[in-house]
Formats: C-alpha cells, structure tokens, sequence
C-alpha cells in the first residue's frame, strides 16, 4: 500500500501545492491528509467535479502553478466540459494533475452504478486524450509515477491523469475533530418522515447511505420497496428525477429525499424547480454537513441556509428544523402546503456500522416503481 503522505510530500516537493476535488471512498484516506496538512486557502472541497477543474485553472493563471484535482471515475462526467473546452490543450493549455478513484475496475466486485463506469474508465481518458497512469501501489514506485505525471502535466499544459486502484492508499485517520451538534441521526429523521407521508406518495431518493437506509426501514416494516426509486450514481440528480415524476402526475405527492452534498452539487436545478412550481412536490433536504458515504468530508451545508436558498429559487414554502419534536410538525405541515415546498432537516453524521445495502437490483427497483406509478391512481 501507499501511504498518503508519501504523495502528498512528493506532489508539494515537485510545486503542487493547491487540491481541490470531490471526495471518493477510494481516496478518502488521501484527502484525509490533504485537509489535516492543507490550510483552507490550499485545499477546496469542491461542489462538483467541473467546478474543482475550474478552481484549479484559477489557481494557475493566479500563481502559475500546477494544481491537484481528485475525483472518483463517476464524476468525470462532470468534468468534461471544462477538461476540454477549457483546459484543453487546443484552447487555454492549463497544467493539472487529475487523481481519479477507480470504482468498477473490471475484475473487482463493486455496486451495480460502477459497473458500466469502470471498464470505461481508461478507454475515455484516451478518448478525452488526457495521458494517464495507474498509480503502482508502492511507495517508491508510486512516488516516481505521481512525479513524473506532475512533471508531464507542466512542460506540456494540458491535464493528465493518475488513476488509484481500489486499496492503493494505506489508511489514514483525520486528527480534526468532529462534533455533531444535533440530536437526530439520519435514519431516525428518514423514519419519521417515511412514517409521515401519505400511502400514495413516492420517494426518490439520493445517492449514497440514505437510499441504504430507505431500503432497510421498508424491509424492516414488512412493506414493498415499489414506492421508492432509489438513485444509485447519478450523485445531485436526485431532485430533477423527482421534478419529472411530479410534472407527470400532478395529482400525486412525490417527495424527493436529498442529501446536502447532492444537493450543492447541481443546486443550480432548485431553480427549475421554482420555475416549474409543481404543487406536488416534497424537498426533503438531510443535512449531515459531510459527504459521508465516501469518508466523512465536511460539504459547505452547515453554512448554508438551505431555506432561504429554496425561497429565492421560487420554492412557495421552506423550513428548518433540527429536533424530533419541531420535525413531527413540520412534517405534519409540508404534506398540507402547496409546492414547491422544503424541508431541511439538520442532522447529526454517522450510521451503523451494519447497514446492509439494497439486495434488490436497479432494474429490479425501476420496474416495481413504474409498476406502482401506473397501478395506483391518486384521486
């Protein structure tokens, strides 16, 4: 294994000195470092990936120094647009130095969202023409590889890439301390509002722990997954889906169960959704302040102020709440109001250890939803 100060020395030795990225489980221990040994000016939690490869062009034409973006494969996507209609070597030639997580290598077992990712991984950054390499997963090795790539990304400006096999970085455990200073845990706040909803409303849920958790409360109660879509990648989309449903069938309550790194990530949809102004829809917002499925990192969303955001995106009803007892009214409420309404919950971090994951496949969840969507009429 590679300890992740042995990179991180080896990257700030060759001139990298600013990271930014979006945390994955497979680097967690990596970014761990970075935050612990990185001041807040050096080191930036992005919202998404594509912003993280802006952060780091601005970082450069400021200091003409090459940056570090970490990101899992997954968030590629989103890195796209800016990796080759602005950092390209055909348009701005900008230098950085991509560390990318490698979920769904073929050969590994991994959830079914990685599956089709993976394999893809390597054949799109050659396609993207973003030279690259596996990290090699021992000190000496890897620190020759990851100061070679840095190297190559200066003297010919353009972003290149080291790709991080899962199991790579040694662990690491962050000295900064943690304190959850709300009484309600995720999955007590998810039961309660599962609890609360109508019998004929739908939930689609984000990415990550939540969906974990959503699965395990409908199992342990007896009851048929059929009125969840849990979506499993797809990290921010979670409330867009929602908005579709909701558009389509005005007369049902659709609830969108979001998290606050997803909903950082492309807050720019709460917009449509204001715009939109769909009666029927629900915006339930649990608000950990970290991107804890992926390690625990802090996210902006203890600074931010989720309902006065939904209010300027034209939502007609939004709150906060942080206690059982002012959530059993709000919820009793947000099902009389008209939408679009919010709810942020501010909850504390952490989950069982364990929490089981959804035994029922994707395909298998899109069918049994469809199914109910069309065999349960709201009146």
């Amino acid at each position: 294994m590679v300890y992740p100060k042995t990179i991180f020395d080896a990257l700030r030795g060759g001139g990298g000195h600013f990271f930014t990225g979006v945390p994955d489980s497979l680097l967690k221990n990596f970014c761990a470092y970075v935050s612990d040994h990185t001041n807040k000016r050096l080191h930036v939690i992005a919202a998404n990936e594509g912003n993280a490869i802006s952060l780091a062009v601005g970082h450069y034409l400021a200091t003409g120094k090459v940056g570090v973006v970490y990101l899992q494969n997954s968030g590629i996507g989103n890195a796209v647009n800016p990796l080759l209609s602005l950092a390209g070597r055909g348009v701005y030639g900008i230098p950085m130095l991509l560390i990318i997580g490698w979920r769904g290598e073929p050969g590994i077992k991994d959830e079914p969202q990685h599956l089709t990712q993976g394999p893809l991984t390597l054949p799109l950054l050659t396609t993207l023409k973003i030279p690259h390499a596996i990290l090699p997963q021992t000190d000496a090795k890897a620190v020759s590889v990851a100061q070679k790539m840095y190297e190559r990304a200066k003297k010919e400006n353009r972003p290149v890439a080291i790709v991080v096999r899962e199991g790579t970085f040694a662990p690491y455990t962050s000295v900064a301390k943690k304190i959850s200073r709300y009484p309600l845990t995720r999955e007590a706040a998810l039961e309660m509002c599962v609890s609360a909803i109508e019998e004929k409303a739908i939930v689609v849920s984000t990415t990550g722990k939540l969906s974990r958790e959503l699965f395990e409360l409908r199992k342990r109660k007896g009851g048929q997954h059929e009125k969840d879509f849990l979506t499993v990648g797809s990290m921010g989309h979670a409330s867009q889906i929602a908005l579709g449903i909701a558009l389509a069938q005005p007369a049902r309550p659709v609830y969108c169960f979001d998290g606050d790194g997803a909903a950082i990530m492309h807050l720019g949809g709460w917009v449509v959704i204001g715009q939109a102004a769909p009666k029927n829809f629900k915006h339930i917002v649990f608000n950990n302040g970290v991107h804890e499925s992926v390690g625990g990192q802090p996210t902006a969303g203890y600074i931010a102020h989720f309902e006065d955001i939904a209010r300027a995106c034209g939502y007609k009803n939004a709150a906060v709440v942080s206690d059982p007892k002012k959530l059993r009214t709000a919820l009793t409420r947000v099902k009389k109001l008209h939408g679009p309404a919010l709810l942020e919950i501010r909850i504390k971090e952490g989950s069982r250890s364990d929490l089981g994951r959804p035994t029922r496949t994707p395909l298998e969840n899109k069918k049994d939803f469809m199914s109910f969507l069309r065999r349960i009429t709201p009146k």
